[in-house]
């Protein structure tokens, strides 16, 4: 397989869309032609059930498709729940529970201001934070979790951002407020 259809190749696989010819050598700075021949290489690469992954031409462009042999498998993963996104408690708790790690549910209560005990249950339920143990006074102690990891993109906790780089300067913090205030200001004008 030739560096362009490697290229074409990841660029369909980005794309959640049909591409054209015309847009790939745009992309790739390649001509139609040389795009054309890469589309072929990656045809004869992927092979009709030889991979998961089936090339397509539909739309007037390609796309990257499952390979129709996995339908089943495919239709089981995708007809899953969908969990709803993370609610403000919950990821200020996963915030804490991250960063300050391990921590008590009383110690996230304390940080917070707030009970804690739906959030902490929530993150717990949804295998984002664990129990790893118990305080000397009983209460269970947690920690992120591996898929905590994998679902944020870290290879390990020292990749969490810094934190300091959000606490912003009394001028940073000024300037925003300013712009706050004219948004709203904007806002509630008729």
């Amino acid at each position: 397989m030739s560096d362009l259809s490697r290229t074409v190749e990841a660029l369909l696989f980005l794309s959640p869309q049909a591409v054209s010819t015309a847009e790939l050598a745009s992309a790739t700075e390649a001509t139609e032609g040389q795009v054309a021949e890469a589309i072929e290489l990656l045809r004869e690469d992927l092979g009709e059930g030889r991979r998961g992954i089936v090339l397509r031409e539909v739309s007037g462009g390609f796309v990257l498709a499952s390979d129709p042999g996995s339908e089943e498998a495919a239709r089981r993963l995708l007809s899953k729940p969908r969990t709803p996104p993370l609610t403000q408690a919950q990821a200020e708790t996963l915030a804490i529970v991250a960063y300050l790690q391990p921590v008590t549910r009383p110690e996230v209560a304390r940080i917070r201001g707030v009970t804690s005990e739906s959030a902490v249950q929530s993150l717990a339920e949804r295998g984002l934070i664990e129990e790893s143990g118990r305080s000397q006074f009983g209460a269970a102690i947690f920690k992120t979790s591996e898929l905590f990891e994998r679902l944020f993109g870290l290879s390990g906790l020292d990749q969490l951002p810094d934190p300091s780089r959000f606490d912003p300067s009394p001028e940073d913090e000024r300037d925003l407020r300013e712009r706050l205030l004219k948004a709203g200001e904007q806002r509630a004008e008729p």
